[in-house]
């Protein structure tokens, strides 16, 4: 394999010398656990880019090699090939002690996560970083953040896309461009934590229950389909058998116990287990196994989940009551929405508009169009006020500084920001407050220049800039991501989740709650990914969501004491497809003391789908946010 040679521009900050594993797999379909690698490629580099190992190899799966139009490895070209469990040893020990490095590094990562558990074991790495992930804080001048595109960008020659052994080539000269790019603009690394985990299982097939809770047991009455129940204790039947004859009869099967559970099942009522106690504390009917089995042979049809669905209304009801001081939105929505004007320290509140983007003037008449400004220093409602005016000028507003800023607002406490060294080698233009009053126009010659030679296609950020509680008509009903960025310099972890709702703005199911302890609901549709510290992301595959999906809320939740006030603005983007353009931006700073956002919504309408920036902020808890959604939270 003939790999790029040392080149003079490898970083040399101490932060970015490790020694690097980069990957690629090509594999039969997109589902780890149910899917499987076909193609692995692996390369070592050492701190300075030197190359220290090498590794490729075709697998037989056992299995259909699902796509072939897309990797071309046919049948015939995989027989013959060893099994992961063959070349296992050897991939664990190239892995050992690095770094994994992959575009999209979390589809690699989970793909020989679930390799490794089917011959019992693990993956040998502690940290990953997603090229993928890095390049969109850099924010280059492309027009998507593609391999083949980020291959041209950084002047890497590919010869076989789709192909591990090339593309894992090409990913050697992504990496060295993005760490020089990044070393540049004074970013910190996305390295993502991923300690050697045992617990990745095969992925079996799990089919939520189809049909609505009708409520508690009523002794002497009959088992409802819907109804949710549990088992504790030691059974006459084996617990495998139990719970399949029940799920057969359109039971809710679950794990635990809450006041919304309908019944549990136990023998022993005097064993006081953990969810005996919890039963009895909510008042959750029991019986014993025997009757139970009684009870299946008679269970009443139930209300499916999508046969009562309604037209979804355009405007949202609120999830939760929110706090008696949350930033209140800033003037009255075209739909009547009642909402309120609120001062912000010196600079003009930012508009809302549940149709359009920008409320007005044209687009071509306002003085920061195609402007990207991120600003410095302020109390956390100073620099709101100030991203939302940039906003209001046409510019969008940044969280972090990366290759695409091209202004700089400096309010008090600004001068000390550790980026601004950095800002002043990139030779940056540097404003204060007042520049936002009344700003002079842009000059066409003064805006971000673009590329030339085999990437010079136009790199123009055309997402629509949304302002809170915009709305936008999404274009298609593919595979959408809704992914949140938020300042490097935070100390606060903060959690992406994503509730699955009906018309009724709840949760059907338990599954319906995607979150860090259950990534992915069971039909696949929804998903969370993590990109690093500082970005995680909920994928939506909206083309394949039931029927009875009416909205897929994605929100934010800090961990611990910390609040809004603490992490700042997060900035949203909507993208449809892998490292494709933005189609919609937003940077939500409406919360200050909250521990809760909802940070957007995807909701129908009619026969597509819309998206809302919502960016409402709430005191409470995750577990709070969740039981307003219906979902089953044990204390």
């Amino acid at each position: 394999m003939a790999l790029l040679s040392v080149s003079p521009e490898w970083p040399t900050l101490p932060e970015y010398f490790h020694d690097w594993a980069l990957v690629d797999v090509e594999t039969s379909g997109l589902r780890p656990g149910r899917d499987r690698v076909l193609s692995l490629a692996v390369v070592t580099l050492d701190g300075n880019g030197r190359r220290t190992g090498e590794f490729s190899t075709l697998l037989d799966p056992g299995c259909d090699p699902g796509p072939v139009h897309v990797h071309g490895l046919t049948r015939a070209r995989l027989r013959g090939a060893p099994t992961f469990e063959e070349i296992a040893p050897q991939v664990g020990a190239l892995l050992s002690s690095r770094v994994l490095v992959a575009h999209n590094a979390q589809f690699d990562y989970d793909f020989l996560a679930h390799e490794f558990a089917r011959v019992r074991s693990w993956v040998p790495v502690s940290r990953r970083l997603c090229t993928l992930a890095l390049n969109r804080l850099v924010a280059p001048a492309t027009p998507n953040l593609k391999l083949e595109t980020l291959a041209a960008h950084y002047g890497v020659r590919q010869e076989r896309a789709h192909d591990a052994q090339d593309d894992v080539r090409v990913l050697t000269g992504i990496l060295r461009g993005s760490l020089n790019a990044a070393e540049r603009l004074g970013l910190s690394l996305p390295l993502l934590a991923c300690p050697p985990r045992q617990d990745f299982k095969p992925y079996v097939p799990k089919t939520p229950c189809a049909y609505r809770n009708p409520g508690r047991f009523q002794e002497g009455g009959s088992l409802v389909q819907g109804m949710k129940v549990a088992v504790t204790g030691e059974t006459q039947t084996a617990r495998e058998e139990l719970i399949a004859r029940s799920v057969a009869a359109g039971l809710n099967m679950m794990t635990t116990v809450s006041g919304q559970t309908s019944l549990l099942v136990t023998n022993d009522p005097s064993e006081r287990t953990a969810k005996l106690r919890r039963a009895i504390a909510e008042g959750v009917p029991l019986v014993d196994e025997r009757t139970y089995l009684r009870l299946l042979d008679g269970v009443r049809i139930g209300q499916a989940k999508g046969a009562a669905r309604a037209d979804v209304p355009d405007r949202p009801r609120a999830a939760a009551t929110p706090t008696s001081h949350p930033t209140p939105l800033p003037s009255t929505p075209a739909n009547g929405a009642s909402v309120t004007d609120t001062p912000t320290p010196q600079l003009p509140a930012q508009r809302i508009t549940t149709s359009v983007a920008r409320s007005a003037p044209a687009e071509e008449d306002l003085p920061l169009t195609g402007r990207r400004v991120l600003v410095l220093g302020g109390t956390h409602e100073e620099a709101g006020a100030a991203r939302a005016r940039a906003v209001e000028l046409g510019a969008s507003a940044a969280v972090n500084l990366s290759a695409s800023v091209t202004d700089i607002v400096v309010l008090p406490g600004g001068e000390s920001d550790r980026r601004m060294s950095r800002v002043n080698s990139l030779a940056l233009p540097v404003h204060d407050a007042k520049w936002l009053a009344a700003p002079a126009q842009v000059p066409a010659s003064a805006r971000r220049p673009l590329p030339q030679g085999p990437a010079a296609a136009d790199p123009r950020d055309t997402a629509e800039v949304l302002v809170r509680g915009a709305v936008i008509d999404l274009p298609g009903t593919g595979e959408w991501t809704v992914a949140a960025t938020w300042e490097q310099l935070s100390t606060c972890e903060v959690d992406i989740v994503a509730f699955v709702v009906d018309a009724r703005e709840q949760v059907a199911g338990d599954e319906d709650f995607v979150f860090y302890g259950a990534p992915e609901h069971p039909d696949g549709t929804v998903r969370l990914a993590v990109g690093g510290p500082t970005e995680q992301a909920v994928d939506v595959d909206l083309g394949r969501l039931p029927l009875e999906v009416s909205r897929v809320v994605v929100a934010a939740a800090i961990d611990g004491d910390a609040t809004f006030s603490d992490v700042g603005a997060v900035e949203m983007l909507a993208t449809c497809g892998v490292g494709e353009a933005p189609t919609a931006r937003a940077t939500l700073d409406a919360a200050t003391t909250e521990r809760t956002m909802i940070l957007a919504e995807l909701y129908r309408r009619g026969d597509g789908w819309r998206l809302r920036a919502v960016g409402q902020g709430y005191d409470h808890t995750l577990a709070d946010l969740a039981r307003q959604y219906g979902v089953d939270v044990a204390e």
